[in-house]
């Protein structure tokens, strides 16, 4: 007999409230543990099929049931397959987002740089504040466990954690189960000492094994990712005679050729925005940008929502019409803003 679905709830139900408690479980506590809004008879039948099955096990007359090594084993290979394709549908998101934000970019910079006759240049969005999504701890073999960090900014880490002895499937799961309650929607400010101390507590002899997955999950939260950066118009300076001077051209075009440096400026140009306007304006030298001391730059900042930000710029002749720069780039901040929380909430 295979199993249905309301069977697959309380078999997992069961299994989760023993590992929690490890104290054989009930009817009436599964009937409060689900939404299947079940009478404890029903659960009662249920559980004894489950049971007939081979699922679970009554350890002694008239006390619940507990999981049978066939019941960890659905579980187990179950959690795997649920998580496994999490993190391949989470690894396709990015993959189709990615295309779609860095093809809208390139479009941004280049209708821009069009509309201003100026040279234009944005950065792919960054994350401000990252947290834990989940966590899953699978056996590779008797001496290694991998851990799959996913955060809520859909990054994903494998990193393998070597084990001092074999360690047992029932304990895996205490883990997965432990860290994933203790850990999950917290950022790395949010996982404090006192936070550590407990989860090592509860973890016993395997303290170790919670450490090394919180100090790989403070790297992956607190890691940097180079910026996307794209430019579009670098020509259009010369089409204004004070910057088209050979030498100062060719500090301008050698100044749009340090991508890395502009994209930090311009992250840096809108780090202390108060949040009021997002645009700032930059005349000669109060750019700091040593090649651009002969121009001016209006940087905006836009925002997709869940902490994602970046930035966009225009770098024209001190004598820019800084009216069209600025509707044009209030127009692009909101037009990027409904692209992208539009298509979030439609995925």
């Amino acid at each position: 007999m295979e199993l249905d679905e309301r069977k697959k709830i309380i078999l997992n139900a069961i299994i989760k409230n023993y590992l929690e408690t490890g104290e054989p479980v009930g009817s009436r506590t599964i009937s409060k543990y689900t939404d299947l809004n079940l009478s404890s008879a029903t659960i009662r039948n249920e559980m004894a099929d489950l049971e007939e099955m081979g699922y679970i096990l009554q350890p002694h007359t008239s006390a619940g049931r507990i999981p049978s090594d066939q019941g960890y084993r659905f579980y187990v290979d179950n959690m795997i397959l649920e998580k496994d394709r999490e993190i391949s549908e989470v690894k396709e998101l990015m993959l189709e987002r990615t295309d779609k934000m860095e093809a809208v970019l390139k479009q941004v910079v280049k209708m821009l740089a069009q509309n201003t006759n100026y040279a234009t240049m944005i950065t792919g969005p960054t994350y401000g504040c990252c947290k834990l999504k989940f966590i899953q701890l699978s056996p590779v073999d008797e001496d290694q466990l991998l851990a799959v960090i996913v955060t809520d900014a859909n990054r994903v880490k494998n990193h393998m954690i070597p084990l001092s002895e074999p360690i047992e499937q029932e304990t895996i799961l205490k883990l997965n189960l432990l860290l994933n309650t203790g850990l999950t929607g917290l950022s790395i400010e949010e996982i404090n000492l006192a936070t550590i101390t407990a989860l090592k507590e509860q973890a016993g002899i395997h303290s170790g094994i919670v450490s090394e997955v919180v100090d790989v999950l403070a790297g992956v939260i607190t890691e940097e990712e180079d910026p996307q950066f794209y430019m579009s118009g670098a020509t259009n300076i010369l089409k204004y005679p004070e910057l088209a001077e050979a030498e100062k051209s060719t500090h301008l075009l050698s100044a749009f050729e340090e991508k890395q440096e502009l994209a930090e400026f311009l992250n840096e140009s809108v780090a202390g925005d108060n949040g009021e306007h997002g645009i700032q304006v930059y005349i000669g030298e109060e750019s700091l940008l040593p090649n651009m001391k002969d121009c001016s730059v209006v940087t905006a900042s836009y925002d997709f929502g869940s902490d994602m930000k970046g930035v966009i710029g225009i770098v024209g002749p001190k004598r820019m019409d800084y009216e069209n720069v600025v509707d044009n780039l209030n127009l692009l901040r909101t037009q990027l803003d409904g692209i992208f929380k539009k298509d979030k909430k439609g995925s």
